[in-house]
């Protein structure tokens, strides 16, 4: 795993996967683990999650997400009783949704790959979701696909129907239920993710308290992420994003004086990217992105980011190598695969209930 690039094919052991909140193991939100990459210098350090402000300095810029995370899991029937389970990932006008569907499983729903254009799903509460087209449509209306557009005829508003039928998305590797609170993280304020912008979990009250007492900023967006690939590591498709006026003058501003502008998450990453131009400068935007961050497209905004750790050939992967490389100023190529060695070898857990990695400059 030391090697560079081996990062991408590693198998990350079943221990290593966060079974459940830490709440739920006796500890704050704050207390989870904290790697940190300090980049120029090459060092990785131990930490916790609530000794961020040690890491940072008066001045630094957190950008966070404020989407909020639905109970888009729902439970879904054929009308020859079958079951399955629908995951709502992303809205679209006129109450059309991409939606995934899946098999129930002895822990969690599990991928299935046999549905088709004009397949009807009874929901509870007499609602129903018609498949129209797989998403994205790439050859044919009969092909195979993980995501479709498709129809949701409710009986009441989409928000109070989820609250009252739906649950919180979880895979295999959480091994029970838990109240859709915690997959809520302190800055949500606009309902929308599919899954939780687990980058923002371990913040507290308390925690941002200390980090604005300590000259550090904090400036919102939104971004509401779509349903994740563990099966099939795909890039994130399109997603509904807005960077307000006052964050795009905050981050200019950072950059301006020489401040680190943190991500806190990739899904942030992905919103300030799509409005930054090839001279860096941050404008205010709202819409769609299907902005991919690779080798080939350089961060212009971005210097340094919180975030979790992710499953082996990963697309987040190429996006936090990206952030290495602006954190470090130079070629740091293999740092990152020296910090999942080092992550691995002492228990940090990964997931969106798992610890975190902070990556910086010095």
């Amino acid at each position: 795993m030391a090697a560079a690039g081996v990062i991408d094919t590693f198998t990350l052991p079943p221990h290593l996967e966060a079974a459940e909140p830490p709440e739920a193991r006796g500890l704050r939100r704050d207390a989870v683990r904290l790697l940190v990459s300090r980049v120029e210098a090459d060092s990785i350090v131990h930490s916790r999650f609530s000794e961020l402000p040690r890491w940072l300095s008066p001045g630094d810029l957190l950008v966070v997400n404020t989407s909020g995370t639905l109970n888009a899991a729902l439970a879904a029937r054929t009308r020859d009783g079958d079951s399955f389970e629908v995951h709502l990932s992303t809205q679209l006008p006129g109450n059309f949704w991409v939606v995934e569907v899946r098999r129930p499983g002895p822990r969690a729903s599990l991928p299935y790959r046999d549905a088709r254009a004009g397949t009807t799903f009874e929901l509870d509460g007499d609602a129903h979701v018609t498949l129209l087209a797989p998403y994205p449509l790439v050859s044919t209306m009969n092909a195979q696909s993980r995501l479709w557009i498709a129809a949701l005829e409710l009986t009441e508003p989409v928000l109070p129907y989820l609250e009252r039928f739906g649950s919180p998305i979880r895979y295999s590797y959480v091994a029970g239920a838990w109240p859709d609170s915690m997959y809520q993280t302190v800055f949500a304020t606009e309902p929308g993710s599919a899954e939780m912008p687990s980058a923002g979990r371990p913040f507290t009250p308390e925690l941002v308290t200390r980090l604005i007492s300590s000259g550090i900023q904090i400036a919102p967006l939104l971004l509401h992420t779509g349903v994740a690939s563990l099966e099939d590591h795909e890039p994130p498709f399109e997603e509904f994003f807005r960077v307000p006026p006052e964050t795009a003058d905050r981050v200019n501003e950072a950059r301006e004086a020489r401040h680190r502008v943190i991500a806190v998450g990739t899904t942030v990453v992905r919103a300030l990217e799509t409005v930054t131009d090839r001279r860096g400068t941050t404008s205010p935007g709202e819409g769609w992105t299907n902005l991919v961050i690779t080798r080939d497209r350089p961060l212009r905004a971005v210097n340094a980011m919180i975030t979790g750790f992710h499953e082996p050939r990963a697309t987040h992967l190429a996006m936090i190598r990206q952030v290495i490389a602006a954190a470090g100023g130079g070629d740091h190529s293999s740092h990152l695969d020296r910090a999942y060695h080092e992550a691995q070898q002492a228990g940090y857990l990964w997931h969106e209930f798992g610890d975190s990695h902070l990556i910086i400059g010095g």
